[in-house]
């Protein structure tokens, strides 16, 4: 069975809802839309307030490549245009959609009533810029937690081309099983969407990279693209071992082949995406469906009524947190993501984003930091760092500032992935310096780069 070949660690998985079946939210009668829910450059707001806008019109512009549409998750009137603050606390521009009777009567009727838009000869016609074209308007980023634009990287810079795609199902991150439920009760759209992708890609070959632990996936991709005679898609299923589901690591599993320092994936001739994108793909093209809402994992070893909820994007994370059973009594803190490479949340009353891929409340037994101790050169880290890196010593350099040494010891190759101060003995916060050293060095590399246009 096939892993990525360096460091990795093995947390507990804590799937507490991998046989939960995904739960249709009641679509909200008020919304509030994020303008910068993405990787890259924020959407520009393009409605005013008193403005009627419907379920999936586009209210926030891409300003740029790297950008992304964003839409009216529901029928409504604009109310708001303002800041509010994010999960992170840090103010953002949004605007605020209310729906009268009339339009959440409507906006029902058109779920209930959701037809395809294009017989399956027209999707045939269609060439790969139409589907780009498609994925571009529909607003699709990666649904795995980064956001990155999903026209993006199926247009690869000059000289590049990709000959496969792989399909991110790994879903390494403990206690998230959104991808593993799409997967179960979504496996036809799936595929259809990684048939779009590669044709968008110009490609004739496909796998889809699935952890072991996902057995019954496994074989219902595989039972499913064997009765639809999809012959250029094939499953790999995959060692357990975190995090596999980072870009690279999964390219040196499903491939064996290694992303060079610097270097963009496609350099491997791999164009990757994450499951649920290309499930958002498949709805776009066939259903003119642009990305409004996502399935997110609300879980914890304390949460009542733990499960994976299909949640229309702008709806308030406390309301998720509502209908799973309300916050626990025990609860230390509250994670947007999975507890290695998730961001705690200083406001609950913040608005889901596509990003938002599990809400995770962990008790204060299990989120209380320990006391800080002397470092024992172990070298725990450095075996369990999947980019060969040494975060001990990149950690020390942020520490006391050597920003270029630290640049030189290539901190911008961390994934930030949280295996160094999972494996600390001592408890160090070794991400914590190396997060504050990526982001300074960043800077200072942006800024050179910028002087010499």
């Amino acid at each position: 069975m096939r892993t990525f070949h360096i460091g990795g660690v093995h947390p507990p998985e804590n799937k507490i809802t991998a046989s939960s079946k995904i739960i249709d939210v009641e679509l909200p009668r008020e919304v509030v839309v994020v303008f910068a829910q993405h990787i890259g450059a924020p959407a520009s707001c393009i409605v005013k307030k008193g403005d009627h806008v419907e379920r999936g019109a586009i209210v926030g512009q891409a300003t740029g490549f790297v950008s992304a549409n964003v839409h009216a998750p529901i029928s409504g009137t604009v109310t708001k245009v303002d800041k509010v603050k994010g999960a992170n606390g840090m103010p953002c521009d949004t605007i605020t959609i209310a729906s009268s009777d009339d339009d959440h009567e409507n906006d029902l009727k058109a779920i209930r009533e959701a037809k395809p838009i294009r017989s399956s000869d027209e999707i045939k016609a269609l060439s790969a810029k139409d589907i780009i074209d498609i994925i571009d308007n529909a607003g699709i980023v990666g649904l795995g937690g980064a956001t990155f634009p999903t026209k993006v990287k199926l247009c690869p810079p000059p000289g590049m081309a990709a000959d496969v795609v792989v399909i991110n199902a790994v879903e390494c991150e403990p206690y998230l099983t959104n991808d593993h439920a799409l997967m179960l009760e979504c496996p036809d759209g799936i595929l259809a969407g990684v048939e779009m992708l590669m044709r968008a890609a110009n490609v004739d070959r496909a796998i889809i990279g699935i952890e072991a632990n996902k057995a019954n996936a496994i074989s219902l991709l595989r039972q499913r693209i064997s009765e639809l005679g999809m012959n250029g898609i094939s499953v790999m299923e995959l060692m357990v071992k975190y995090p596999q589901g980072g870009e690279k690591q999964l390219i040196d599993a499903v491939l064996g082949k290694e992303v060079p320092s610097g270097a963009l994936p496609i350099s491997t001739g791999a164009i990757v995406q994450n499951v649920a994108t290309a499930y958002a793909v498949y709805e776009a093209v066939t259903y003119g469906k642009p990305l409004v809402d996502r399935v997110v994992t609300v879980t914890g070893p304390s949460v009542e009524r733990p499960g994976n909820y299909r949640a229309t994007i702008g709806m308030p994370i406390s309301e998720l947190i509502a209908l799973a059973g309300g916050v626990p009594t025990d609860t230390g803190k509250i994670i947007l993501g999975g507890p290695m490479m998730g961001k705690t949340i200083v406001n609950i009353d913040a608005p889901t984003i596509k990003g938002v891929s599990g809400i995770l409340m962990l008790p204060e037994s299990m989120s209380a930091r320990h006391p800080v101790e002397p470092c024992i050169r172990c070298a725990q880290c450095v075996s369990a760092c999947p980019m060969g890196l040494e975060p001990y010593l990149l950690a020390t350099l942020s520490r006391y500032s050597e920003w270029e040494d630290l640049e030189k010891e290539k901190v911008m190759n961390c994934v930030e992935c949280g295996c160094c101060s999972f494996t600390c003995p001592s408890s160090r916060p070794l991400l914590d310096y190396i997060r504050l050293g990526k982001s300074t060095v960043g800077a200072a590399i942006r800024a050179r780069q910028s002087q010499k246009k």
